[in-house]
């Protein structure tokens, strides 16, 4: 999570010296940096913050993790880096969406940000499959002869047709019932699942906030 500036840009000559890029993260800030961003992203009705509400997130990603110099954070550090979240986040949702929900992200942050963007991230449309040619129509055959059928025969024609007709009509049934329940069950299976993710999300976050307040007394006593 760590990202440095590009070592093979030459410096500028005679100019100001340029604020260091955005540095290493530790997995703890980067909670406490989406905890506080996701607070005032939720209420501007997932709108975009402004630059007070920027200095806001930084002041409380400082408030916890902010101990030395080099590990305090700017509100320029702190966009920057839910940007860099954001652009992750789209690509884990995106294998998430190809496999059908077989593929299980196991990156830390993907379920806090999927709770707060995962309906409102643009995410880029599949490629689409290669079409096929279609084949040359063939010439249809001449219709065969019409025999005409005796009265009694005719009758057990139709007799014949009726039950096998209504058993392709029953299998038909049969199947969209099947289908339908087995997308029913990938829904409910796919719920309980965002609702896991999101029960372990705040687990995680109550044992981070538990110990700064373990961390806080120690320091006090």
């Amino acid at each position: 999570m760590c990202e440095f500036p590009d070592s093979s840009t030459p410096p500028a000559m005679n100019s100001r010296p340029i604020p260091a890029r955005e540095d290493c993260w530790s997995e703890d800030a980067t909670f406490t940096l989406i905890e506080a961003w996701g607070q005032r992203y939720i209420e501007l009705n997932r709108g975009n913050l402004r630059q007070k509400q920027w200095q806001e997130v930084a002041d409380a990603v400082n408030a916890g993790h902010g101990h030395n110099k080099k590990a305090r954070r700017t509100d320029v550090q702190c966009k920057n880096r839910i940007d860099t979240l954001k652009k992750k986040y789209k690509i884990e949702k995106a294998r998430v969406l190809e496999s059908a929900g077989i593929y299980k992200s196991s990156w830390p942050f993907f379920a806090p940000l999927d709770d707060l963007i995962g309906s409102t991230m643009p995410l880029k449309k599949l490629s689409p499959s290669p079409q096929i040619a279609p084949s040359p129509p063939i010439a249809p055959s001449p219709p065969p002869m019409a025999v005409p059928l005796l009265p009694h025969r005719a009758a057990a024609a139709t007799a014949t047709a009726t039950p096998v007709y209504a058993r392709v009509e029953a299998e038909k049934q049969r199947q969209m019932i099947e289908l339908e329940k087995q997308r029913m069950q990938f829904a409910k299976e796919l719920e309980c699942q965002r609702m896991q993710m999101m029960v372990e999300m705040q687990v995680q976050l109550e044992k981070i906030k538990r110990a700064k307040r373990s961390d806080s007394n120690e320091i006090l006593n």
